[in-house]
């Protein structure tokens, strides 16, 4: 279903929107509007303009369409290279619209454009039910689900997207469309997996799953066991059931060196669980184990402390089909050569479910079992990025010649072109001739869409 765009003129944004929802620089909500996790992003827009409802997103569009403004999306502020900050643009805060409606008998949740994975979870749980989320709960849920959403369940449930069944978006013309598998199918295709390229999303169905509980937590590791430990995960995993999904990260430990920390979560029967906990708990030297039953929240609230927001980020991803002696090695010299304490390497674990959807179902390009690899550089405000984010792209090339083609879409950084050609695989040129349809003046760019070029894995 489509529903025509409002007639377009000029003037200012608040003859659009109610003037207390419309912030200037040095207004008194401008600063938290435009806040973000990145506190290397040093941009800002001209505007925000904070709705409540679709009529009114889309007469910002209609504003920035009058008015040849750049206009972007801010959801949980979550993205490390800031494209939720339109340059001197209008920037559309959806942090007003975080309503969740859960549908326990049917198991499916209705949810705003601006809601948090926690709102949806929190909304699910009391129901014995849950969403397929990241593994961080401040994350914007739509533009965690449009570009992928690796996360804690992905073994069992798949990725976000692949629990997406409806859209209801305003696209750049102002046009509000409904899309799923029988209304606009060819945008609700490339809505999962494309990236929030195309409108802006103001509600989402999605399917949730029965899970009172879970078994999870944390498992620290001495760094001096990394080699054999990931020889060894690698092996486990290509063995472990769906109900298992462990990534990895290495952080500093109390004393500034590296830890490796495994973050297993195990979503059936507890007892089926607790051997494989065990299990990876004999992988190494045991520094710390936290492993318990508990609710599916908690999970999303394990990580946050080394989410921390104001720091300064660069960013890149690799992508490993395995852990091979090469990469492993690598990913060694990586942790060995960081040039902060704060800086870290995190990975994913995408198997199960989530290789089970043909690659040809929705627009996301790699459904082969892998491990996604999340470069952070980190350092604190003030300090000269510049040795930190070389040291980022210095263990991206490093890894490069053990890597798969592409890379994550939700994580690739405006410069990795190359990345982007290849990340979508044999979905890019569908992608590209969906975004000519419904978005031909290119609107929106929250995430490096394919070039139409072909492009190497550098």
């Amino acid at each position: 279903m489509t529903v025509d765009p409002p007639s377009a003129a000029g003037g200012e944004l608040t003859d659009y929107l109610v003037p207390d929802r419309v912030h200037r620089p040095g207004s008194a909500h401008f600063d938290a509007a435009t806040r973000l996790w990145n506190g290397a992003v040093d941009h800002r827009p001209a505007l925000v303009a904070q709705p409540t409802s679709p009529a009114e997103v889309r007469r910002v569009l209609q504003y920035a369409q009058a008015n040849g403004v750049a206009v972007s999306v801010r959801g949980g502020g979550h993205d490390w290279a800031g494209r939720a900050l339109a340059r001197d643009g209008v920037v559309i805060d959806m942090s007003l619209m975080r309503r969740v409606t859960v549908y326990a008998e049917s198991g499916i949740a209705t949810l705003d454009g601006g809601a948090l994975a926690a709102d949806v979870v929190a909304a699910a749980e009391p129901h014995g039910l849950a969403p397929a989320t990241g593994i961080i709960g401040d994350v914007g849920m739509v533009g965690l689900t449009l570009g992928g959403g690796y996360g804690p369940l992905t073994g069992v449930a798949g990725l976000a997207l692949d629990n997406l069944l409806e859209v209801q978006i305003v696209l750049g013309d102002g046009r509000a469309v409904t899309a799923n598998a029988v209304d606009e199918p060819d945008l609700f295709w490339a809505l999962r997996g494309g990236g929030g390229n195309f409108g802006v999303v103001t509600c989402m169905r999605v399917q949730l799953h029965p899970l009172p509980q879970v078994t999870a937590g944390v498992i620290g590791l001495a760094w001096d066991d990394a080699d054999s430990v990931l020889h060894e995960y690698d092996a486990m995993m290509s063995t472990a059931p769906d109900e298992l999904t462990v990534p990895i990260s290495v952080a500093s430990g109390p004393g500034g060196g590296p830890v490796l920390l495994l973050w297993p979560t195990w979503s059936g029967p507890t007892d089926a669980g607790l051997p494989w906990m065990e299990r990876l708990r004999g992988l190494g030297t045991p520094v710390l184990t936290q492993i318990e039953p508990m609710p599916y929240s908690q999970v999303l609230q394990q990580v946050a402390p080394f989410i921390v927001w104001g720091r300064h980020h660069e960013m890149r991803t690799r992508t490993l089909r395995t852990y091979s002696s090469g990469a492993i090695d690598a990913l060694i010299r990586a942790v060995d050569s960081r040039t902060s304490e704060l800086s870290s390497i995190s990975i994913h674990h995408f198997h199960g479910a989530a290789s089970r959807v043909p690659a040809e179902q929705t627009a996301f390009g790699l459904r082969e079992p892998h491990f996604m690899v999340e470069i952070l550089a980190a350092w604190p405000p003030g300090e000269d990025g510049a040795p930190h984010r070389n040291w980022a792209e210095v263990v991206y090339t490093d890894l490069g010649e053990h890597a798969l083609d592409g890379g994550y879409p939700n994580l690739i950084g405006p410069d990795q072109v190359a990345q982007a050609d290849a990340a979508y695989g044999p979905n890019a040129t569908r992608l590209l001739e969906v975004k000519r349809r419904y978005d031909p003046a290119n609107v929106f760019s929250a995430s490096p869409l394919p070039t139409g070029g072909r492009a190497d894995s550098s």
